[in-house]
């Protein structure tokens, strides 16, 4: 079976991060037609993601996409399988070198030690009877004997070891090889399907088009109905924006939501990489928990100003809007206090990852206090972020070693939009209790 190694670059992991977002909310933003149809560029899309179990056939209501299933599960069976002989294999490799290592280990200790035994034996029959030298000379020829026994015995196990081991190991080898084949044919066996499906998918999205039925013209009714529901329904999050601040939270909460997108597809990769591939990655958990841990940072002012928050809000919800108001201003208090302390010690972290004592830059230079922020400007350029002899910011231990500064930054970034919402949210309170209502 193939391997997959692949490890996400720094770059392309921060690139996809900021640009997949501002792609999706361009296309979210665009018209939608009238008649909503399969499109080429989602199917081929959906091939290249998911065409390994057969999705895009799926997405196009095709039944022949249950082809790929068999394939997909076979090398699901047979990974398993390999992995089960890779296991045997390595025990036994083990057991085989261990008595390899004992052959050559024992076999001149044995032959030097017996050779030695006719000087050990003389020397016995030279020393006077009942001496010192003889008892001395008795345990030298006891031990040296005992070294023969006992290494002949090691030499006896380990041999047999490889007599018995050998052939096993051998056998374990060719079925590891056999189920790494089969699972490799089966691979390109889906491979195969999805070129012809690439080649054939432009044509099956046009006949799956030409089958939907003709959307009719809603009555004046349905549209008022319509309309109604929407009326009635939950308020639209640009219904919220009063201000440049409303605005600016909305934006970040929407560009963060795309994560979640993005986060489908890298756990995809990650499964399909693990379990058919046998290659799991070193980054992709890692990469997540970093992104679901900024996305919740962000998304702190778009949930305060859309009131997403849970909340036990029995004596609150019935209130006037002027109660409302006041008692928002009463608790901004507690929130000022808590959305301070988050900017406040964000920032101190966030100096803290960049001046590591391990960074060589002008940045953490001058987040140790070394330059002044003047001086740390005019030292900034290109080569901060091309030399790899620089280093500079708090890295990761896990072996992808991503940059954590960045990740501390948008801790501060995060800070500062729940507190300017705050401000935003105190002012539209004010605003509130002088119109008296």
């Amino acid at each position: 079976m193939p391997g997959l190694s692949f490890e996400l670059p720094h770059w392309l992991y921060w690139v996809g991060l900021i640009a997949f977002p501002l792609i999706a909310m361009t296309l979210a933003r665009r018209p939608k037609p009238q008649q909503q149809g399969y499109s080429t560029t989602l199917g081929y899309m959906i091939l290249v993601a998911g065409g390994i179990i057969g999705l895009h056939r799926f997405y196009l209501k095709s039944l022949l996409g249950l082809i790929f299933l068999p394939f997909f599960v076979f090398i699901l069976i047979a990974n398993g399988q390999e992995h089960d002989a890779r296991t045997v294999q390595s025990e036994l490799t083990n057991a085989l070198r261990g008595a390899e290592r004992i052959i050559e280990r024992e076999v001149p200790r044995v032959e030097e030690t017996r050779a030695d035994l006719p000087e050990l034996e003389a020397s016995v029959a030279e020393a006077e009877e009942g001496s010192f030298a003889q008892r001395s000379a008795e345990k030298r020829l006891d031990r040296a004997k005992d070294t023969i026994a006992k290494g002949e015995q090691r030499l006896a196990e380990a041999r047999t070891t490889l007599e018995e081991v050998a052939p096993q190991e051998a056998e374990a080898t060719e079925t590891r090889e056999f189920w790494s084949s089969a699972a490799g044919y089966a691979f390109y066996a889906i491979l195969a399907l999805m070129l012809i499906d690439a080649v054939l998918l432009p044509g099956m999205v046009k006949r799956a088009n030409a089958s939907l039925p003709a959307v009719e013209e809603k009555s004046e009714a349905e549209k008022a109905l319509e309309a109604a529901e929407a009326e009635e329904g939950p308020k639209h999050d640009s219904e919220y924006a009063q201000n440049w601040i409303d605005r600016l939270s909305l934006f970040c909460g929407e560009f963060v939501s795309y994560w979640a997108v993005i986060a489908v597809f890298v756990y995809y990769f990650e499964v399909i990489s693990r379990y058919v591939f046998q290659s799991p990655t070193n980054w992709a958990h890692e990469a997540m928990y970093l992104m679901f841990g900024m996305q919740y940072l962000i998304a702190g002012a778009y949930a305060m100003l859309t009131e997403s928050h849970v909340r036990v809000d029995i004596f609150y919800a019935p209130l006037p809007k002027k109660k409302k108001a006041w008692v928002d201003l009463v608790t901004s208090i507690f929130f000022f206090i808590f959305a301070g302390t988050l900017l406040v010690t964000s920032w101190i972290f966030a100096v803290d990852a960049i001046a590591v004592p391990t960074g060589n830059s002008v940045i953490s230079d001058w987040a140790r206090g070394d330059v002044s922020f003047g001086g740390m400007l005019g030292g900034l350029n290109l080569g901060l972020w091309t030399d790899p002899a620089i280093r500079w910011g708090e890295i990761s231990f896990n072996p992808w070693e991503v940059p954590l500064w960045p990740m501390k930054w948008v801790m501060v970034f995060g800070g500062l939009l729940l507190v300017l919402q705050g401000i935003s949210k105190l002012s539209k309170d004010i605003r509130e209790i002088a119109r008296g209502n």
